[in-house]
Protein backbone atom coordinates (compact mmCIF):
# COMPACT_ATOMS: atom_id res chain seq x y z
CA UNK A 1 0.00 0.00 0.00
CA UNK A 2 1.61 3.32 -0.95
CA UNK A 3 0.01 6.44 0.47
CA UNK A 4 -1.13 9.93 -0.92
CA UNK A 5 0.33 12.72 0.01
CA UNK A 6 -1.07 15.47 2.73
CA UNK A 7 -4.06 17.20 1.74
CA UNK A 8 -3.79 20.64 1.95
CA UNK A 9 -5.32 22.40 5.30
CA UNK A 10 -8.53 24.25 5.16
CA UNK A 11 -10.62 22.00 3.57
CA UNK A 12 -13.64 20.17 5.51
CA UNK A 13 -16.75 18.10 4.69
CA UNK A 14 -20.47 19.09 4.35
CA UNK A 15 -22.70 16.26 4.91
CA UNK A 16 -19.99 13.98 4.75
CA UNK A 17 -18.59 14.90 1.48
CA UNK A 18 -15.50 17.02 0.06
CA UNK A 19 -16.41 20.91 0.72
CA UNK A 20 -14.61 23.74 -1.48
CA UNK A 21 -15.66 27.51 -0.75
CA UNK A 22 -18.62 26.47 1.16
CA UNK A 23 -20.20 23.78 -0.98
CA UNK A 24 -20.23 20.11 -1.48
CA UNK A 25 -17.94 19.18 -4.50
CA UNK A 26 -21.53 17.39 -6.15
CA UNK A 27 -22.80 21.07 -6.27
CA UNK A 28 -19.58 22.55 -8.30
CA UNK A 29 -20.28 19.54 -10.26
CA UNK A 30 -23.36 20.30 -10.97
CA UNK A 31 -23.01 24.53 -11.55
CA UNK A 32 -20.36 23.49 -14.30
CA UNK A 33 -22.77 20.64 -15.68
CA UNK A 34 -19.95 18.47 -16.04
CA UNK A 35 -16.84 16.66 -15.36
CA UNK A 36 -13.89 16.52 -15.07
CA UNK A 37 -13.74 20.17 -13.18
CA UNK A 38 -10.69 22.28 -12.03
CA UNK A 39 -12.27 24.40 -8.93
CA UNK A 40 -9.94 27.09 -7.70
CA UNK A 41 -10.43 28.97 -3.94
CA UNK A 42 -10.82 32.32 -3.07
CA UNK A 43 -10.62 31.83 0.21
CA UNK A 44 -7.20 29.76 -0.19
CA UNK A 45 -5.87 32.11 -2.08
CA UNK A 46 -6.72 35.22 0.39
CA UNK A 47 -5.06 32.56 3.75
CA UNK A 48 -1.75 32.30 1.12
CA UNK A 49 -1.76 36.49 0.48
CA UNK A 50 -2.19 37.28 4.13
CA UNK A 51 0.26 34.86 5.38
CA UNK A 52 2.94 36.11 3.43
CA UNK A 53 1.89 39.11 4.44
CA UNK A 54 2.34 38.84 8.40
CA UNK A 55 5.21 37.20 7.53
CA UNK A 56 7.04 39.04 5.34
CA UNK A 57 9.35 42.69 5.84
CA UNK A 58 6.66 45.25 4.70
CA UNK A 59 9.28 46.33 2.62
CA UNK A 60 9.36 43.16 0.44
CA UNK A 61 6.52 43.07 -2.53
CA UNK A 62 5.09 40.45 -3.89
CA UNK A 63 4.69 39.35 -7.59
CA UNK A 64 2.21 36.77 -9.01
CA UNK A 65 3.76 34.22 -11.43
CA UNK A 66 1.17 34.26 -14.22
CA UNK A 67 2.35 31.20 -15.50
CA UNK A 68 1.24 29.02 -13.06
CA UNK A 69 -2.31 29.46 -13.20
CA UNK A 70 -3.23 31.74 -15.53
CA UNK A 71 -7.08 31.18 -15.66
CA UNK A 72 -8.45 34.73 -16.21
CA UNK A 73 -10.67 34.67 -12.85
CA UNK A 74 -7.49 33.86 -10.94
CA UNK A 75 -5.88 37.09 -12.26
CA UNK A 76 -8.51 39.45 -12.00
CA UNK A 77 -8.67 38.13 -8.09
CA UNK A 78 -4.84 38.29 -7.31
CA UNK A 79 -4.96 42.14 -8.81
CA UNK A 80 -5.44 43.80 -6.11
CA UNK A 81 -3.99 41.29 -3.71
CA UNK A 82 -0.55 41.36 -4.91
CA UNK A 83 1.95 44.29 -6.38
CA UNK A 84 2.92 42.98 -9.54
CA UNK A 85 3.17 40.43 -12.16
CA UNK A 86 5.43 38.25 -13.70
CA UNK A 87 4.62 37.21 -16.72
CA UNK A 88 6.41 34.52 -19.84
CA UNK A 89 5.28 35.47 -22.97
CA UNK A 90 2.76 37.52 -25.18
CA UNK A 91 -0.44 35.75 -24.67
CA UNK A 92 -0.06 36.23 -21.00
CA UNK A 93 0.11 39.72 -21.26
CA UNK A 94 -2.78 39.96 -23.25
CA UNK A 95 -4.82 38.02 -20.02
CA UNK A 96 -3.32 40.67 -17.94
CA UNK A 97 -4.47 43.87 -20.05
CA UNK A 98 -7.74 41.59 -20.49
CA UNK A 99 -8.62 42.09 -16.56
CA UNK A 100 -7.26 45.48 -16.78
CA UNK A 101 -4.04 45.45 -15.05
CA UNK A 102 -1.66 48.16 -15.40
CA UNK A 103 1.55 47.16 -17.83
CA UNK A 104 3.72 48.90 -15.32
CA UNK A 105 3.28 46.24 -12.71
CA UNK A 106 4.02 43.71 -15.01
CA UNK A 107 7.58 42.12 -15.78
CA UNK A 108 8.72 40.13 -18.74
CA UNK A 109 10.73 37.16 -18.27
CA UNK A 110 11.68 34.09 -20.84
CA UNK A 111 14.93 32.73 -22.42
CA UNK A 112 13.26 32.89 -25.88
CA UNK A 113 11.03 36.18 -26.31
CA UNK A 114 10.18 37.01 -30.49
CA UNK A 115 10.33 39.94 -31.40
CA UNK A 116 6.44 40.57 -32.03
CA UNK A 117 6.60 40.48 -28.64
CA UNK A 118 9.41 42.57 -27.25
CA UNK A 119 7.18 45.09 -29.33
CA UNK A 120 3.87 44.70 -27.37
CA UNK A 121 5.48 44.95 -23.93
CA UNK A 122 7.73 47.80 -25.20
CA UNK A 123 4.84 49.26 -26.22
CA UNK A 124 2.72 48.60 -23.36
CA UNK A 125 5.20 49.98 -20.82
CA UNK A 126 6.20 46.38 -19.79
CA UNK A 127 9.30 45.90 -17.78
CA UNK A 128 11.36 43.16 -19.85
CA UNK A 129 14.02 41.18 -17.83
CA UNK A 130 16.14 40.68 -20.82
CA UNK A 131 17.82 37.33 -20.70
CA UNK A 132 20.95 37.51 -23.34
CA UNK A 133 22.87 40.42 -24.83
CA UNK A 134 21.02 39.92 -27.66
CA UNK A 135 17.80 40.14 -26.42
CA UNK A 136 18.56 43.43 -25.09
CA UNK A 137 19.94 44.51 -28.53
CA UNK A 138 16.82 43.76 -29.99
CA UNK A 139 15.13 45.05 -27.40
CA UNK A 140 17.02 48.99 -27.94
CA UNK A 141 16.53 48.51 -31.56
CA UNK A 142 12.64 47.77 -31.56
CA UNK A 143 12.49 50.98 -28.79
CA UNK A 144 14.51 53.34 -31.27
CA UNK A 145 11.70 52.20 -34.14
CA UNK A 146 8.85 52.64 -32.31
CA UNK A 147 10.25 55.94 -30.30
CA UNK A 148 9.74 54.43 -26.81
CA UNK A 149 12.80 54.09 -24.57
CA UNK A 150 12.11 50.64 -23.31
CA UNK A 151 12.10 49.40 -19.72
CA UNK A 152 14.89 46.70 -18.85
CA UNK A 153 15.89 44.68 -16.34
CA UNK A 154 18.28 42.44 -16.64
CA UNK A 155 17.97 38.63 -15.27
CA UNK A 156 21.06 37.13 -13.65
CA UNK A 157 22.37 34.02 -13.91
CA UNK A 158 23.82 33.48 -11.03
CA UNK A 159 27.12 31.08 -10.06
CA UNK A 160 24.98 29.57 -6.95
CA UNK A 161 22.04 27.75 -7.22
CA UNK A 162 18.69 26.93 -4.52
CA UNK A 163 19.55 23.80 -2.87
CA UNK A 164 17.00 21.10 -2.72
CA UNK A 165 15.18 23.16 -5.24
CA UNK A 166 13.11 20.67 -7.80
CA UNK A 167 13.69 22.88 -10.56
CA UNK A 168 16.90 24.87 -10.19
CA UNK A 169 16.91 28.04 -12.08
CA UNK A 170 20.46 29.30 -11.73
CA UNK A 171 23.93 27.99 -11.04
CA UNK A 172 26.39 26.74 -14.03
CA UNK A 173 25.46 26.90 -17.84
CA UNK A 174 21.75 27.90 -18.00
CA UNK A 175 19.12 29.09 -20.86
CA UNK A 176 17.92 31.37 -18.22
CA UNK A 177 19.77 34.80 -17.70
CA UNK A 178 23.36 36.62 -18.57
CA UNK A 179 25.83 35.20 -16.70
CA UNK A 180 26.30 37.11 -13.38
CA UNK A 181 30.43 38.31 -14.53
CA UNK A 182 28.72 39.91 -18.17
CA UNK A 183 25.81 41.63 -16.42
CA UNK A 184 27.76 45.31 -15.91
CA UNK A 185 29.15 45.83 -19.19
CA UNK A 186 25.24 44.82 -20.67
CA UNK A 187 23.71 46.75 -18.17
CA UNK A 188 26.09 49.64 -18.71
CA UNK A 189 25.57 49.07 -22.53
CA UNK A 190 21.59 48.95 -22.23
CA UNK A 191 21.66 52.41 -19.97
CA UNK A 192 24.24 54.59 -22.71
CA UNK A 193 22.13 53.50 -25.81
CA UNK A 194 19.18 55.24 -23.81
CA UNK A 195 16.82 52.09 -22.24
CA UNK A 196 15.15 52.83 -18.71
CA UNK A 197 17.04 51.32 -16.02
CA UNK A 198 14.71 49.28 -14.09
CA UNK A 199 17.38 46.54 -12.11
CA UNK A 200 17.70 42.98 -11.90
CA UNK A 201 16.12 39.47 -11.49
CA UNK A 202 17.67 36.80 -9.85
CA UNK A 203 15.80 33.73 -9.71
CA UNK A 204 17.58 30.50 -8.30
CA UNK A 205 15.02 27.95 -8.30
CA UNK A 206 11.71 26.81 -7.59
CA UNK A 207 9.74 24.36 -5.15
CA UNK A 208 12.00 24.40 -2.35
CA UNK A 209 10.52 23.01 1.20
CA UNK A 210 13.49 24.09 2.73
CA UNK A 211 13.40 27.25 5.03
CA UNK A 212 17.53 27.26 5.47
CA UNK A 213 17.90 27.07 1.52
CA UNK A 214 15.30 29.71 0.93
CA UNK A 215 17.26 32.11 3.63
CA UNK A 216 20.49 31.31 2.09
CA UNK A 217 19.40 31.95 -1.66
CA UNK A 218 18.01 34.64 -0.37
CA UNK A 219 21.25 35.96 1.53
CA UNK A 220 22.93 35.44 -1.78
CA UNK A 221 21.01 37.05 -3.64
CA UNK A 222 21.15 39.93 -1.90
CA UNK A 223 24.95 39.81 -1.93
CA UNK A 224 25.41 39.82 -5.44
CA UNK A 225 22.57 42.39 -6.26
CA UNK A 226 24.51 44.85 -4.43
CA UNK A 227 27.61 43.80 -5.90
CA UNK A 228 26.62 43.85 -9.26
CA UNK A 229 25.43 47.80 -8.72
CA UNK A 230 28.40 48.55 -7.56
CA UNK A 231 30.15 47.27 -10.81
CA UNK A 232 27.37 48.89 -13.04
CA UNK A 233 27.65 52.26 -11.37
CA UNK A 234 24.36 53.07 -11.16
CA UNK A 235 21.83 53.10 -8.94
CA UNK A 236 19.33 49.25 -8.78
CA UNK A 237 15.69 50.81 -8.89
CA UNK A 238 13.92 47.32 -8.35
CA UNK A 239 15.53 43.91 -7.19
CA UNK A 240 13.48 40.81 -8.44
CA UNK A 241 14.85 38.04 -5.46
CA UNK A 242 12.86 35.08 -7.17
CA UNK A 243 10.58 32.87 -5.06
CA UNK A 244 11.38 29.21 -4.71
CA UNK A 245 8.60 28.45 -1.44
CA UNK A 246 7.47 25.10 -2.52
CA UNK A 247 4.33 22.93 -1.12
CA UNK A 248 4.13 19.70 0.08
CA UNK A 249 2.82 17.07 -2.81
CA UNK A 250 4.04 13.80 -1.70
CA UNK A 251 3.94 11.88 1.55
CA UNK A 252 6.58 13.45 3.69
CA UNK A 253 6.30 16.38 2.69
CA UNK A 254 6.44 19.28 5.59
CA UNK A 255 5.46 22.63 4.29
CA UNK A 256 8.06 25.63 4.32
CA UNK A 257 8.23 27.58 7.92
CA UNK A 258 7.57 30.51 6.39
CA UNK A 259 7.90 32.66 9.79
CA UNK A 260 11.77 31.35 9.71
CA UNK A 261 11.96 32.51 6.26
CA UNK A 262 10.24 36.09 6.82
CA UNK A 263 11.91 36.87 9.89
CA UNK A 264 15.46 35.75 8.26
CA UNK A 265 14.39 38.10 5.58
CA UNK A 266 13.73 40.86 7.84
CA UNK A 267 16.75 41.15 9.39
CA UNK A 268 18.88 41.13 5.86
CA UNK A 269 16.75 44.27 4.97
CA UNK A 270 16.84 46.33 7.72
CA UNK A 271 20.93 45.14 6.99
CA UNK A 272 21.22 45.79 3.39
CA UNK A 273 24.70 47.32 2.05
CA UNK A 274 24.65 50.96 0.76
CA UNK A 275 23.89 49.74 -2.96
CA UNK A 276 20.55 48.44 -2.33
CA UNK A 277 19.74 51.46 0.35
CA UNK A 278 16.59 52.89 -1.91
CA UNK A 279 15.93 49.81 -4.26
CA UNK A 280 12.49 48.47 -4.83
CA UNK A 281 12.54 44.73 -3.47
CA UNK A 282 10.22 41.74 -4.14
CA UNK A 283 9.67 38.21 -4.51
CA UNK A 284 8.43 35.92 -7.18
CA UNK A 285 5.69 33.53 -6.57
CA UNK A 286 3.36 31.47 -8.30
CA UNK A 287 3.00 27.87 -7.19
CA UNK A 288 3.25 28.94 -3.35
CA UNK A 289 0.25 31.29 -4.03
CA UNK A 290 -2.11 29.25 -6.21
CA UNK A 291 -1.22 25.57 -6.00
CA UNK A 292 -2.77 24.46 -2.87
CA UNK A 293 -6.20 26.67 -3.76
CA UNK A 294 -7.26 24.44 -6.65
CA UNK A 295 -8.84 21.13 -6.86
CA UNK A 296 -9.21 18.65 -9.75
CA UNK A 297 -12.69 17.21 -9.46
CA UNK A 298 -13.31 14.02 -11.97
CA UNK A 299 -16.25 11.31 -12.08
CA UNK A 300 -15.65 7.49 -11.44
CA UNK A 301 -16.76 5.95 -14.43
CA UNK A 302 -15.69 2.36 -14.33
CA UNK A 303 -14.99 -0.02 -11.49
CA UNK A 304 -13.18 -2.80 -12.87
CA UNK A 305 -10.52 -5.69 -11.17
CA UNK A 306 -7.64 -7.30 -12.75
CA UNK A 307 -5.83 -9.97 -11.72
CA UNK A 308 -6.90 -8.83 -7.84
CA UNK A 309 -6.32 -5.24 -8.25
CA UNK A 310 -9.01 -2.58 -8.36
CA UNK A 311 -9.10 -0.09 -10.54
CA UNK A 312 -11.36 3.18 -10.20
CA UNK A 313 -11.41 4.84 -13.43
CA UNK A 314 -12.51 8.14 -13.91
CA UNK A 315 -13.08 10.17 -16.85
CA UNK A 316 -10.22 12.50 -16.12
CA UNK A 317 -6.66 12.16 -16.71
CA UNK A 318 -3.24 13.40 -17.39
CA UNK A 319 -4.33 15.50 -20.02
CA UNK A 320 -5.41 17.84 -17.57
CA UNK A 321 -3.54 17.18 -14.81
CA UNK A 322 -0.09 15.86 -15.75
CA UNK A 323 1.75 16.66 -12.68
CA UNK A 324 -0.58 14.42 -10.76
CA UNK A 325 0.22 11.87 -13.12
CA UNK A 326 4.11 11.88 -12.62
CA UNK A 327 4.98 12.97 -15.79
CA UNK A 328 6.05 16.40 -14.90
CA UNK A 329 9.89 15.98 -14.20
CA UNK A 330 9.42 13.73 -11.12
CA UNK A 331 12.06 10.85 -11.21
CA UNK A 332 10.00 8.32 -8.92
CA UNK A 333 6.25 8.49 -9.14
CA UNK A 334 4.39 9.25 -5.52
CA UNK A 335 0.48 9.76 -5.12
CA UNK A 336 -0.42 13.07 -5.27
CA UNK A 337 -3.21 14.20 -2.45
CA UNK A 338 -6.03 12.74 -3.57
CA UNK A 339 -9.82 11.43 -1.91
CA UNK A 340 -13.11 10.13 -2.87
CA UNK A 341 -14.95 13.28 -2.48
CA UNK A 342 -18.31 11.65 -2.36
CA UNK A 343 -17.08 10.00 0.62
CA UNK A 344 -14.24 12.98 1.96
CA UNK A 345 -14.93 11.54 5.69
CA UNK A 346 -15.40 7.79 5.44
CA UNK A 347 -12.53 5.58 6.77
CA UNK A 348 -10.25 3.55 4.08
CA UNK A 349 -12.04 0.13 3.48
CA UNK A 350 -10.06 -1.18 0.31
CA UNK A 351 -7.00 -0.43 -1.90
CA UNK A 352 -7.05 0.73 -5.14
CA UNK A 353 -5.44 2.05 -8.48
CA UNK A 354 -6.83 5.74 -9.20
CA UNK A 355 -6.50 6.03 -13.19
CA UNK A 356 -7.78 8.14 -16.26
CA UNK A 357 -9.41 7.84 -19.25
CA UNK A 358 -6.90 7.94 -21.87
CA UNK A 359 -5.10 4.44 -24.09
CA UNK A 360 -1.83 4.73 -21.87
CA UNK A 361 -0.47 3.32 -19.00
CA UNK A 362 1.52 6.76 -17.66
CA UNK A 363 -2.42 7.99 -17.17
CA UNK A 364 -2.43 7.22 -13.06
CA UNK A 365 -3.40 9.42 -10.23
CA UNK A 366 -2.98 6.71 -7.36
CA UNK A 367 -1.52 4.15 -6.97
CA UNK A 368 -2.02 1.14 -4.49
CA UNK A 369 -4.24 3.48 -2.44
CA UNK A 370 -6.25 3.37 0.73
CA UNK A 371 -9.51 4.90 0.11
CA UNK A 372 -12.84 4.32 1.36
CA UNK A 373 -15.54 1.77 -1.13
CA UNK A 374 -16.47 3.67 -4.33
CA UNK A 375 -18.50 2.87 -7.33
CA UNK A 376 -19.72 4.23 -10.45
CA UNK A 377 -20.80 7.95 -10.43
CA UNK A 378 -18.60 9.15 -7.37
CA UNK A 379 -16.21 11.96 -7.16
CA UNK A 380 -12.42 12.00 -6.90
CA UNK A 381 -10.63 14.70 -5.86
CA UNK A 382 -7.22 15.48 -6.85
CA UNK A 383 -5.26 18.22 -4.44
CA UNK A 384 -2.57 20.65 -5.02
CA UNK A 385 -4.18 21.18 -8.35
CA UNK A 386 -4.05 25.33 -8.45
CA UNK A 387 -0.77 25.62 -10.25
CA UNK A 388 0.96 23.94 -13.41
CA UNK A 389 -2.69 21.92 -14.12
CA UNK A 390 -4.49 23.19 -17.10
CA UNK A 391 -2.28 24.75 -18.47
CA UNK A 392 0.54 22.84 -18.20
CA UNK A 393 -1.09 19.27 -19.37
CA UNK A 394 -1.46 18.00 -23.03
CA UNK A 395 -5.50 18.81 -23.30
CA UNK A 396 -5.44 18.14 -26.71
CA UNK A 397 -4.08 14.86 -26.21
CA UNK A 398 -6.79 11.77 -27.42
CA UNK A 399 -8.74 14.43 -28.38
CA UNK A 400 -10.55 14.54 -24.87
CA UNK A 401 -10.83 18.59 -24.76
CA UNK A 402 -10.07 20.64 -21.80
CA UNK A 403 -11.75 20.61 -18.08
CA UNK A 404 -14.07 23.07 -17.12
CA UNK A 405 -12.18 25.44 -14.61
CA UNK A 406 -14.26 27.72 -11.85
CA UNK A 407 -13.05 30.05 -9.44
CA UNK A 408 -15.64 30.22 -6.22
Amino acid sequence: MKPVGPIPAGYEAIDGELAIGGKRASEWVAEAGRTPLFVYSRAHLDARVAELRAALPRRVGLNYAVKANPHLAVIGHMAPLVDGFDIASAGELGLCVAVGIDPKRISFAGPGKRDDELEAAIAAGVTLNCESEGEGLRALAIGQRLGIAPKIAVRVNPSFEMKGSGMKMGGGAKQFGVDADRVPVLARRLIAEGAEWRGLHIFTGSQTLSADAIIEAQGNVLTLAAELTDAIGHGLPKLNMGGGLGIPYFPGDTPVDLPKVGAALAERVANLPQALADTELCIELGRYLVGEAGVYLTRIIDRKVSHGVTYLVTDGGLHHQLAASGNFGTVVRRNYPSAIASHYEAEPTEEVNIVGCLCTPLDRFADNAAMPHAEVGDVVAVFCAGAYGATASPSAFLGHGPATEMLV
